[in-house]
């Protein structure tokens, strides 16, 4: 249950931060919003990390080099939210960002990847994909 909780509250906190950052960025800048956003999120969490000492950084030296890649996505996350929020509206743009995380994360778990537990992909699953992606053309199609 924890899970599916966290869940919902990263798809709300996803959203709002779309849509936040987009309209901060129409102040201030794409690049510098993303620097604000990037620096008050490393704030918070320094804090907390001094809080809760939960961790260990020399650890870092066995981690796959690829994974250390999460800080570079979060600032194309940043950036590609709020262009995309821009051009197409929120409730559009962050359909297309589900559909588009969930094909990712589809292949990711169908082949295995990145360390996770490979799942195989039945006919309910591939439906549940195609009934998203038809989900978000007709709630973009405009009608006569």
């Amino acid at each position: 249950m924890i899970g599916i909780i966290m869940s919902i509250l990263a798809g709300i906190f996803m959203s709002l931060q779309g849509v936040f950052n987009t309209r901060l960025g129409e102040k201030i800048g794409v690049w510098e919003t993303n620097v604000f956003v990037q620096g008050t999120g490393l704030i918070l969490t320094l804090i907390i990390l001094f809080v809760a000492k939960n961790g260990d950084f020399k650890q870092i030296k066995t981690a796959n080099k690829l994974y250390l890649l999460g800080g570079v996505l979060g600032a194309l996350i940043i950036f590609t939210v709020m262009r995309g929020i821009k051009s197409l509206g929120p409730t559009y743009s962050i359909a297309t960002i589900l559909v588009a995380q969930l094909l990712a994360a589809a292949i990711i778990d169908a082949f295995g990847l990145f360390g996770s537990e490979k799942i195989v992909f039945s006919l309910n699953k591939y439906l549940g994909v195609a009934l998203m992606i038809i989900g978000i053309v007709v709630f973009k199609w405009k009608s006569c």
